[in-house]
């Protein structure tokens, strides 16, 4: 067992890495200002990006849940690994080679890496033998489909030979144990021992957003088979299919670029869908299309500002129609348009590009249907509309969806376009529609708000709370303290826009006006440990009054010097994008910031001098006169602060 990493591989490490780089892997982000990033959280479910980054500082916080970190904190809450796995692997990410203080290396980075090695280690095997003889059948499986070899290899599509164990041998032969090969599930355990899990199948990997192989699909080929038409890797450490799609590693750098997302039901209609042109296409794995399945594709989509579009194509079977209205019932987690695309014949993408070619596919998806007219007319045609009790049954079970619809702007037309299918008076159907309005809305669209950005009140902070930080209804202990609920007043902001540029741009600010800053008086409690954790940081920074300030300050020193409950404090406004908008704003913004800060300061002691003056005996020349002098002095430093 490898002992602990050196430091300074540690900081090296993320030195090398752009955090901007790991966490666009999974959101989205999009620019919020100079040095600022922002995006959906991958941490809870928002509608309105809170989530920001700051690649320079290498931080990140969401002001909507309270997570935040570096980029070592961002792989462990995202991956689940442990810090020593997300060092080692950020280390492999940039081929970096790690030091331990045992004088050791880098051999086992930790059992999900060891369940990650060992499924790549089949996908390579699979695919090698998709070229065997004894892969005919599914070489011809492909072939019929469309698929050539290039496409096969794009997908990664590879081929189980029918054997009790030829890959339980393989991966043993490279090290791997049984123990790890049962947790990657990608062997069984029987009466006669363990046994390969997928045998005599076409095999599709199965990979997370970032590429990596955490399963495999298997597609029956043989009539001996007694299994399953498609079987699946079983749910492991790496593999949750209610998280997983199929494609999205191929297809997410489209999806963020287009904002669309093509939704199918299958590994082939995905070959299909991208070889004609559809290359944001992606199916489930196994399972119904879900809510996490809808978490991950928000944050790949950037959905939050309306514009996007999300295409379900089904089969046009009774199967297709119920999948359409079990994914109906989750289409309000969208901001973006839900629509629905049929072939007129209910052929699949792949039978579709088979019959009549790529453009066929591509005119498909072209000419998709609006989500709540599809499900209007799939509502409608359960009822006998020649009868006026079918019409009015009909108008009871479509009204609450018209009334329901979350752009409220489209729910005259939808009322207008019920009305005409129905054959009934449009004033009825209005009726029908504002009554089913007024009802209680169902549980599952409630308490669903919007991460909040900064510089809002929410108020209400519990009896721990510093300053009143703590969230309406949840729990001091339950999340980290937010500036989102500082005070709004004029003093407070000042304060915090002043840490806020000394923090990031410390550079830019200057060691003197730094030193200025940090010995001003504060209002706010809260704000005045983050100001007494710069100063501790700057003073047991490196000596010499002559060094720049980014050698004697850093976040990670102010988050080491200031108490744990207060260091999400510190990260948040590490991250708290600054107003202006480019370089040349920037400088006079964070030294105007902090300027003013000390110069409210200065204004302070000045009228404390001033009192001073007035309560002091004129008969007391000596006291007199140096309150006079140190009065001038005060006021030669306020002009020269502001440049006069």
């Amino acid at each position: 067992m490898a002992g602990r990493i050196r430091q300074s591989d540690v900081e090296e490490v993320k030195a090398r890495t752009n955090i901007a780089d790991i966490v666009g892997e999974h959101v989205a982000l999009k620019s919020a200002g100079v040095g600022s990033m922002k995006g959906l959280c991958p941490f809870h479910d928002e509608r309105s990006p809170s989530f920001h980054v700051r690649p320079q500082l290498g931080y990140y916080h969401c002001f909507g849940c309270g997570e935040s970190g570096d980029v070592y904190t961002f792989i462990q809450r995202m991956d689940h690994v442990s810090f020593t796995e997300a060092v080692e692997r950020l280390a492999g990410r940039i081929g970096f080679e790690l030091h331990y203080e045992d004088g050791g290396s880098a051999t086992d980075h930790g059992n999900r890496a060891r369940l990650l090695a060992a499924n790549q280690a089949a996908a390579e095997f699979f695919v090698e033998r998709l070229t065997s003889p004894e892969a005919e059948v599914g070489r011809r499986f492909l072939g019929e489909r469309g698929f050539d070899a290039d496409a096969a290899k794009h997908f990664g599509v590879g081929f189980a030979p029918k054997s009790w164990d030829a890959l339980t041998d393989h991966l043993k032969a490279k090290g791997f144990t049984t123990e790890e090969l049962a947790a990657s599930g990608l062997v069984s355990q029987g009466d006669r021992g363990v046994y390969d899990r997928f045998r005599g199948r076409l095999i599709w990997p199965i990979r997370d957003v970032t590429g990596q192989t955490v399963g495999f699909g298997a597609r029956k080929l043989l009539d001996d088979d007694p299994g399953p038409k498609y079987l699946n890797t079983p749910e492991t450490a790496i593999y949750h299919k209610a998280q997983v799609l199929y494609g999205l590693d191929l297809a997410k750098r489209d999806i963020a670029k287009t904002h669309r997302v093509v939704v199918v039901e299958g590994y082939t209609d995905v070959m299909a869908c991208h070889l004609a042109g559809v290359t944001t296409a992606i199916a489930t794995c196994g399972t119904s299309f879900g809510v996490d399945h809808i978490k991950v594709l928000r944050r790949v989509l950037g959905d939050d500002s309306g514009v996007g579009e999300v295409v379900f194509t089904f089969d046009g079977d009774a199967a297709g129609q119920k999948a359409a209205m079990r994914a109906f019932a989750e289409e309000k987690r969208f901001a973006a348009q839900t629509f629905v695309a049929v072939a007129p014949d209910g052929l699949d993408p792949c039978d579709l590009r088979l019959a009549r070619g790529d453009a066929a596919v591509r005119s498909l998806v072209d000419a998709k249907t609006p989500m709540f007219e599809f499900v209007i007319r799939h509502t409608l045609a359960r009822f006998d509309l020649e009868t006026v009790e079918g019409r009015v049954a009909a108008l009871r079970a479509t009204a609450p969806i018209v009334a329901d619809l979350r752009d409220p702007a489209l729910r005259p037309g939808y009322t207008r376009e019920l009305a005409r299918m129905l054959g009934m008076e449009l004033g009825e159907v209005t009726r029908a529609v504002r009554a089913a309005g007024g009802r209680e809305r169902p549980e599952s669209d409630r308490g669903r708000g919007d991460g909040a950005e900064p510089g809002g009140v929410r108020g209400g902070g519990g009896a721990n709370a510093p300053d009143g930080l703590a969230t309406p209804g949840v729990a001091i202990s339950d999340r980290p303290y937010s500036i989102a609920q500082l005070p709004n007043d004029p003093a407070t902001r000042l304060e915090r826009d002043a840490l806020q540029a000394m923090l990031q741009y410390p550079d830019v600010v200057g060691v003197d006006l730094l030193r200025q800053g940090v010995d001003c008086r504060f209002g706010n409690a809260t704000l005045a440990v983050v100001r007494d954790g710069i100063a501790s940081a700057l003073s047991s920074g490196p000596a010499g009054s002559g060094g720049t300030a980014t050698t004697t300050l850093s976040v990670e020193r102010v988050v080491g010097e200031v108490p744990a409950p207060f260091a999400s404090i510190v990260q948040q406004l590490a991250v708290l994008p600054v107003p202006q908008r480019n370089d040349a704003e920037l400088a006079a913004y964070v030294r105007g910031v902090v300027g003013g800060l000390v110069d409210r300061e200065l204004l302070r002691q000045k009228q404390e001098l001033l009192g001073r003056l007035q309560r002091t005996d004129r008969a007391d020349q000596a006291t007199f006169a140096a309150i006079q002098r140190a009065l001038v002095d005060l006021e030669h430093e306020r002009r020269s602060l502001r440049g006069d």
